[in-house]
């Protein structure tokens, strides 16, 4: 087992971690041939949150696949919808598609 001395100075700064974070995790116990023989797949365990990560994933199916396009926009009216949160592109489309009476 590799002492708590040991880890803390196989810190390396730049990898998106604080030396706070590596301190906060440097106690966490080296996990033995039992516990691994003793672990489960996550799918497992919390079989509901594993399929929401799932069905999160990835492009969502469609019965009309959208188009990707290269569209050039003022700044302000791209600025305007991403304030508006989570999923500013599909209100793009929405706004395009009244403003086209579809």
């Amino acid at each position: 087992m590799v002492s708590k001395a040991q880890k803390q100075s196989d810190f390396e700064e730049g990898r998106g971690y604080s030396r706070t974070d590596w301190e906060d995790v440097s106690d966490n116990p080296e996990w033995t041939v039992q516990d691994f023989a003793d672990a489960r797949p996550f799918s497992e365990v919390f079989p509901e949150l594993a399929e929401s990560i799932r069905r999160a994933r990835g492009r969502p199916s469609v019965e009309q696949p959208k188009r990707q396009i290269s569209l050039r926009l003022d700044p302000d009216v791209i600025d305007a919808f991403k304030a508006t949160g989570k999923g500013w592109q599909g209100r793009i489309n929405d706004a395009l598609r009244k403003a086209a009476n579809l």
